[in-house]
């Protein structure tokens, strides 16, 4: 399965009927299972297709490319870790996004691990994944960042808000690379007292 949108043909079929839920779930978890398996370029339309019987075109007529077929997978297994996070104060939704963020992560890394070398390689993967799952969690951080602001709690200016969402996000896949550990709970809370939270100047 490559990039490119395949030629198929819309008949009066095709246009009639969409996918339940659960046979959608069907394909999605087909999906990860290969990507699990054997990484994203083994990840075939025609493996997805034969594994939950269905035909390719029918695969298509959903997620014309194969980085939407998968971007979209992906999105079905998990919610945005960050969102609904609010304490009252910004310290405290800081703290929250990092066990947030500590509860996926293992469920995460070998998806994102087999993903990392393709999303460099393929602007449309990489696209997608921003699309589907990274853009709804900066923003998702950006709003509690927000509040902090409206609250009185930081000024609106303060150099280091840029960087928040970059650093809550990037330790969760940078330390299986450089430590060979998933960042757990409590790894991720001495992150945001000793990095996050003295960047934002907040005790």
């Amino acid at each position: 399965m490559t990039s490119q949108a395949a030629e198929v043909p819309e008949t009066a079929a095709s246009r009639r009927s969409k996918l339940t839920p659960e046979r959608e779930q069907e394909f999605f978890d087909a999906v990860l299972e290969q990507l699990r398996a054997c990484g994203y370029d083994a990840v075939t339309m025609d493996g997805v297709a034969t594994s939950t019987r269905c035909s390719k075109s029918t695969l298509y007529r959903q997620w014309k490319t194969k980085p939407q077929f998968v971007a979209a997978a992906l999105r079905s297994c998990r919610e945005v870790r960050f969102a609904g996070i609010d304490t009252g104060s910004l310290a405290g939704d800081l703290r929250a996004a990092a066990l947030a963020g500590a509860d996926s992560a293992g469920k995460d890394s070998a998806l994102m691990q087999a993903l990392g070398h393709a999303a460099i390689q393929d602007p449309e993967l990489r696209q997608a994944l921003r699309e589907t799952l990274i853009e709804p969690e900066v923003e998702a951080v950006r709003q509690i960042l927000r509040r902090g602001v409206e609250r009185g709690e930081i000024p609106a200016d303060h150099p280091a808000l840029e960087f928040v969402p970059v650093q809550l996000y990037g330790v969760l896949r940078v330390r299986p690379v450089l430590e060979g550990k998933e960042a757990d709970p409590g790894y991720l809370l001495r992150f945001v007292e000793a990095a996050v939270l003295p960047a934002l100047g907040i005790p």
